[in-house]
């Protein structure tokens, strides 16, 4: 049985198509993830200061390559590659092609998600498929996956620190790209002192409310669901029992 995650939160994509013959270049050269010729491949665009702007999927299509991204960053996201674009013979365009999310067995022609197994597949057509509405929430929760515009920030995260690595977003032995400098020095530091992780929480809070921990900031919890929740922490001060508005939180 195959079940189609459809609720708005993740069908708000676009996907857009880079076509020309430098593409290829022109992608790799940008993009935290080597291209691949098999399946998708997802990636992220830095500042040049290694803060995340874009986070992305990749797919070869024919001589061309799609890129899925949220909606309300597909417009930044095109301006942005067309200012490195210079004078590369390379086209960025709306595909006019829709997204599709499932759990199960995929439709021909889809492609698993690299971030992780329990987030399926994923599939490109002149149409969506139909299905089942599954809970995208609790499944991020429980994997701590993070999301555009929640846990990713624009000009803010760091893509290590939003475990960009354990979900196959970067790349450490491709050649430069955009912002590749911090995040390989972030990444050969003995431990990282800030990050995702999963927390428990015996209510709701808005997201994006700030954790305390006697007194002191620790962090912030973004996504929730089912008592649990995503949290940006600061791991040497988040120990023992926190608090967000009033409502106790510990980790794990």
């Amino acid at each position: 049985m195959s079940l189609l995650i459809i609720d708005e939160a993740t069908m708000d994509r676009t996907v857009l198509k880079i076509s020309g013959s430098d593409a290829r270049k022109f992608l790799q050269d940008l993009v935290t993830n080597n291209l691949s010729d098999d399946g998708l491949v997802y990636s992220a665009l830095l500042t040049p200061q290694g803060k995340y702007l874009f986070d992305f999927f990749l797919l070869k299509h024919g001589d061309d390559w799609l890129l899925d991204v949220k909606s309300d960053r597909a417009a930044a996201l095109a301006q942005r590659l067309t200012m490195y674009r210079l004078r590369a013979d390379v086209v960025i365009e709306d595909s006019g092609l829709k997204v599709s999310l499932g759990l199960g067995q995929g439709p021909d022609g889809a492609n698993v998600d690299p971030r992780h197994e329990a987030l399926g597949w994923r599939f490109y057509g002149a149409d969506s498929v139909e299905g089942d509405v599954v809970d995208w929430d609790a499944i991020r929760v429980e994997h701590c996956i993070p999301e555009t515009g929640i846990e990713l920030v624009v000009d803010d995260t760091y893509i290590l620190e939003a475990d960009f690595e354990r979900l196959n977003g970067v790349d450490f032995r491709k050649g430069c790209y955009v912002g590749q400098e911090i995040s390989a020095r972030m990444k050969h530091k003995t431990e990282l002192r800030k990050g995702l992780a999963l927390v428990s929480l015996k209510g709701s809070v808005p997201v994006g409310t700030e954790i305390t921990s006697d007194g002191k900031a620790v962090g912030k919890v973004y996504t929730q669901s089912h008592g649990k929740g995503i949290a940006y922490l600061r791991f040497d001060r988040a120990k023992g029992k926190m608090l967000a508005d009033g409502i106790e939180i510990v980790r794990g």
